[in-house]
């Protein structure tokens, strides 16, 4: 009697992982990264190729890391939030130039215009995947310390700046 119920009992089991699986957000994947230090960099700036750009230079900030491509159509949809975002000051936005071309990616940020601090460029991608990028656009919220704090995966939104991003920018300024 036993033998006969472990298949329906396995069957209830994944059903109820499957089901549960229903009202995930895919956008929320666990980062292995946050609440680890930020991957060390020293990348070509896209402004000045002869100038390196390192996540050093940051600490003591909070900031924001952005993965962005002109190719990538998701970072044109984003694009105007972070122009919007870098006029007000509140936190600087560093880019990491994906896989992309230095003539492409500056003809797209004179076109669309710069919310960059800086922009590091990575064109074989070795950074990328070092920051767990499988997808441009993707965000991350970096503390004083180097640390980071929180992934978006995806085109940040405005009520995903609203909601995750500027509050904890906020406490980790405060910080």
């Amino acid at each position: 009697m036993k033998r006969a119920l472990l298949p329906l009992i396995i069957f209830l089991v994944v059903v109820g992982f499957l089901f549960k699986g229903l009202f995930l957000d895919p956008r929320e994947v666990p980062s292995p990264l946050v609440g680890k230090p930020a991957p060390q960099f020293s990348l070509p700036r896209l402004d000045s190729p002869d100038t390196k750009i390192s996540p050093k230079e940051m600490l003591g900030k909070v900031w924001l890391f952005n993965a962005w491509a002109s190719w990538c159509p998701a970072c044109k949809d984003e694009h105007p939030l972070l122009v919007e975002l870098s006029k007000t000051g509140f936190v600087p936005i560093i880019g990491l130039d994906y896989k992309d071309t230095n003539q492409e990616a500056q003809q797209w940020l004179d076109q669309a215009g710069n919310p960059y601090a800086a922009n590091a460029v990575d064109a074989d991608g070795r950074v990328g995947i070092n920051y767990g990028v499988y997808g441009v656009p993707e965000t991350y919220v970096i503390d004083k310390t180097g640390m980071i704090a929180y992934k978006q995966i995806g085109p940040i939104t405005m009520e995903a700046l609203r909601d995750k991003i500027i509050p904890l920018v906020k406490k980790l300024q405060a910080q």
